[in-house]
């Protein structure tokens, strides 16, 4: 039940160790989550590939149970939300991209939502474990939406009122001079 949790804060917290060790890209750990989460999204969307369930991991067919009748051609539909899952994981990883993919991929586990729900109340097993309850299955949802849209967010400056003249620099400014 807790191991989608696992694989994205397991990551996390060893980013977030290198980061204490001097590597720069881990030093927050905003920056730890936001690769952790990419970490996560492709171990995940490893499964909608996977023809078979395995120990690790469930599986295509596994998946496919889950989409709600109301979704037309639900292999696809696994298909492509497996495509979109990777390229938001690689999004995740570059600055310039990970704006873009943070929203992207809070839409998509918004969308991805009704499958979760449709799982636990139809108690559909996956990876042949038991069906995770829907008090787990929403609140975990609701986080993975809440890390995609903080690993996306606008970043914040360091130093209070810094891109003001005279602030943030050291130097004070005087009226008149």
């Amino acid at each position: 039940m807790f191991g989608t949790l696992l694989l994205l804060a397991c990551p996390a917290a060893g980013f977030r160790l290198l980061g204490t060790l001097g590597i720069g890209r881990f030093a927050t750990w905003r920056a730890a989550v936001t690769h952790g989460l990419a970490v996560m999204l492709v171990f995940t969307a490893a499964a909608h590939f996977n023809p078979v369930s395995t120990v690790m991991m469930p599986g295509h067919e596994d998946l496919v149970a889950m989409v709600p009748p109301f979704v037309p051609f639900p292999r696809a539909a696994v298909h492509l939300t497996g495509v979109l899952e990777l390229l938001g994981a690689a999004g995740l990883v570059r600055a310039e991209t990970r704006p873009a993919a943070g929203g992207g991929l809070a839409v998509l586990f918004v969308l991805m939502l009704p499958a979760n729900v449709f799982a636990a109340v139809e108690d559909i097993p996956l990876g042949g474990d038991p069906a995770t309850p829907l008090w787990f299955r929403v609140p975990e949802q609701l986080v993975f939406i809440g890390v995609a849209l903080w690993a996306g967010g606008p970043r914040r400056s360091r130093s209070f009122g810094s891109s003001m003249p005279g602030r943030g620099s050291g130097t004070l400014v005087r009226p008149g001079r």
